[in-house]
């Protein structure tokens, strides 16, 4: 797998704007936008060191509201819950899906 390959194709936001769908050269891959936002690389959530994650809860209804490409590197994922810092990179998203 190279690196360009992780890049997806196409990006598709699907049921209610609750699943990202990534197309990518080995196929199509969908994140639920709960699980987006769970795992979001955010420093609120990941902190700023070695153990100091935030457990995220009581985000089983959340959607995604709008999504920003940066760059060529990233998305930037907005959230109904308002959570809008951290950005998905092509690599990240592709070790989620």
């Amino acid at each position: 797998m190279t690196q360009a390959d992780k890049i997806p194709q196409e990006i598709r936001l699907q049921q209610e704007r609750r699943v990202l769908t990534l197309v990518y050269v080995d196929g199509a891959k969908s994140l639920p936008a709960e699980y987006l936002r769970v795992y979001s690389p955010s420093a609120e959530v990941r902190g700023h060191g070695a153990g100091q994650d935030v457990l995220q809860t009581g985000k089983a209804e959340v959607s995604i509201t709008d999504l920003d490409p940066v760059g060529q590197y990233a998305l930037k994922i907005t959230f109904s819950d308002g959570h809008d810092s951290g950005l998905y990179d092509w690599d990240y998203l592709y070790r989620l899906a």
